[in-house]
């Protein structure tokens, strides 16, 4: 006679025993429409220049923008992130090269919308950073603190030119109190209903910036403390969150995302939008340079980080394997 129930009884490795049973059973997936493309674009340059702590990962010259926008189009990508990055002749302390129609970031735009259509959501960064002489993003005031309402002033101005040159999408990265707020009502004055915002939401200051402010250009001397958030807090995130909401936010973002999983997990369980993360410069050139020691599989690791990142909620990755990973998929 046959006896059941002899332990162990419930074998899980059953559905483990073949590629193809693991594909079949498999509770998170990644797809090349997950992902969107964060690209660096510099004002005067023929060819594109390399960022020495992101291998693999360049300013872009126009026409190589370009190309690289077509390129995640056929890979399946959905979004590009743009950041201009301009001549360091045109910083100033209000970041007018920001707010210009003819600033990198606008002809870019641009450029990206008559190569690719509406083929690919082209994203733009609202924030003063990039073009500002002090790396803040925002206005100083007399004591050179981040001015937040002066900001916001700019920010609205910011989003009109952005829209106007073709963004889909604003990300609004400046992390100033209304940002979000004052981008939807200077969008709604212009017409222009139909331009998304994403929030940043959820943006901590963080250390794994680092290489960012390379590919960037960054003026920055100091940190973002008073107006990026504290690694150590969530209960604030989630205020935060729930502002932006409130605001008119159509997205919400968490950045960055490898060493906030926990909160990324927490956001996605609280909102009823799309919500994304951003696998940052740090995270990135951390698994190169490991890669390139030899100490892991560059590959599989990209691709568990990624899947890490989809499994605790985001249903959009900002990566720089955006394309690469696609064509895999």
């Amino acid at each position: 006679m046959t006896v059941y129930g002899s332990f162990p009884g419930a074998r899980p490795r059953r559905l483990r025993t073949t590629p193809a049973m693991r594909r079949l059973v498999a509770e998170t997936r990644l797809h090349p429409a997950d992902l969107i493309l964060p690209a660096f674009v510099r004002e005067g340059i023929g060819e594109p220049l390399a960022i020495s702590a992101m291998p693999g990962v360049v300013q872009h010259s126009l026409d190589t923008l370009r190309k690289a926008a077509v390129d995640a189009v056929a890979a399946g990508v959905c979004g590009i992130m743009l950041y201009g990055v301009p001549e360091d002749a045109k910083k100033d302390a209000l970041g007018t090269a920001g707010t210009d129609p003819e600033g990198i970031l606008q002809v870019a735009i641009r450029a990206v919308r008559a190569e690719v259509g509406d083929d690919l959501v082209i994203m733009s960064d609202l924030c003063l950073d990039e073009y500002t002489d002090h790396g803040h993003c925002g206005v100083l005031d007399a004591h050179g603190r981040v001015d937040n309402d002066a900001t916001l002033e700019r920010y609205a101005e910011m989003a009109q030119v952005q829209a106007d040159a073709g963004a889909h999408v604003l990300g609004t990265s400046g992390m100033m109190d209304g940002q979000v707020g004052v981008a939807r009502d200077a969008l709604d004055t212009i017409g222009k209903e139909d331009v998304a915002i994403l929030a940043y939401a959820v943006k901590y200051s963080s250390a794994f910036y680092g290489p960012f402010r390379e590919a960037v250009g960054s003026s920055l001397t100091g940190d973002r403390k008073t107006y990026q958030q504290d690694p150590a807090n969530v209960r604030e995130s989630m205020r935060e969150l729930a502002l932006d909401l409130e605001e008119g936010a159509d997205m919400v973002m968490v950045k960055p995302a490898g060493p906030y999983l926990d909160v990324l997990a927490k956001v996605a369980a609280e909102v009823a939008v799309p919500v994304a993360a951003y696998q940052i410069s740090g995270e990135y050139a951390m698994i190169e340079a490991a890669a390139e020691k030899g100490w892991i599989d560059r590959e599989k690791a990209i691709l568990e980080s990624l899947t890490g990142i989809k499994r605790a909620g985001a249903q959009m990755i900002l990566t720089y394997w955006a394309t690469e990973v696609a064509r895999g998929l």
